[in-house]
């Protein structure tokens, strides 16, 4: 898979102004009213078509504009090959973008680059807009680096996703082998890739399946078919096949995002949904769903799993506990 390589947005800088003057004032006014929105020093975009955007893709733009100003070629890292590649994350993205730089070099931040030192000079990159990117592998790898365990199985299950239409962007092989050459031995990204799978279809996905873990639920099969009583298939995020247990996660993109919607209301998709969820119930034995605040408070999803009947082998978390 190659690297998106250009934006979907108009950006709009004043170098490109073949010397004609801008007018400040106007220009002020226009940030300061929303129409326009400043990425970097001279650039802007319309701030309606940014605000569109979701944050992966904010962040893209950035990396492209700030790689594209670089006087010299530059390595797009971590989280910025992390953009360009569609890996996302949870949280907010950084303001800066990740470059590596030679130990040696230091590791000093500056402008709008973060420069991210590094000990070994084989760093498995690609070339980029007449730069340079890590690989897929390698970037999934340093996100674990320097993240938490969650973050890291995060990165690495995108990256090995094989349900991705144009197929994974790197294999387990590839994966082991990235790692292999790295001399800077790590057990929590040997543990987070040890973890990884190539099953889950989305960040949340991955992030729900850490926190069944360590709650103590036994490990799900994942992406579980069944074939429900009107004929259509649906495939659950986690199954507990010795308990009949299926279980999701429900995000709203599937109600609020019009490019997931299939030319269907949001109304139109929730009771297709409710549906779809009614039927599963009749299939197995116990059917859990929650949404993003049983991630973000894990006594709440240790309740919905434990109150359906799911065992663990915990006790239930205290408030305010927070995995790393």
């Amino acid at each position: 898979m190659q690297p998106r390589t250009e934006p979907t947005i108009t950006l709009h800088r004043r170098r490109d102004r073949d010397g004609r003057p801008t007018n400040d004032r106007r220009l002020a006014r226009e940030l300061a009213e929303g129409r326009y929105v400043r990425i970097a020093p001279g650039s802007y975009v319309p701030g309606e078509a940014w605000r569109a955007l979701k944050p992966i893709d904010r962040h893209y733009v950035r990396v492209v504009e700030v790689v594209d100003r670089a006087q010299s070629p530059v390595v797009a890292s971590h989280f910025a090959a992390a953009a360009v590649w569609g890996i996302d994350l949870i949280g907010a993205w950084p303001a800066m973008v990740d470059v590596l730089v030679p130990r040696t070099g230091g590791g000093r931040s500056s402008g709008a680059f973060r420069r991210r030192t590094t000990t070994y000079a084989d760093a498995a990159t690609v070339e980029w807009r007449g730069h340079a990117i890590t690989t897929p592998a390698q970037t999934a790898l340093d996100l674990a680096r320097i993240g938490t365990f969650t973050a890291g199985v995060i990165a690495l299950d995108q990256v090995r996703w094989a349900r991705r239409k144009e197929g994974p962007l790197a294999t387990l092989a590839e994966i082991e082998d990235a790692l292999s050459s790295d001399p800077r031995r790590s057990a929590r990204v040997r543990a987070a890739l040890e973890f990884s799978t190539d099953l889950s279809d989305s960040v949340r996905e991955s992030e729900g399946r850490v926190l069944i873990d360590r709650l103590g639920f036994p490990a799900p099969v994942l992406q579980k078919r069944f074939e429900l009583p009107s004929g259509r298939l649906a495939d659950v995020d986690y199954y507990f096949e010795e308990f009949d247990h299926a279980a999701e996660f429900d995000g709203v993109g599937k109600y609020l995002d019009s490019a997931l919607r299939n030319g269907r209301t949001a109304e139109e998709v929730l009771v297709a949904e409710k549906d779809r969820g009614d039927e599963l119930q009749r299939a197995v034995r116990a059917f859990s769903r929650w949404r993003t605040p049983a991630h973000k408070d894990p006594r709440l999803l240790y309740d919905i799993l434990s109150g359906a009947g799911l065992p663990s082998r915990l006790a239930r978390p205290p408030a305010g506990l927070v995995w790393r």
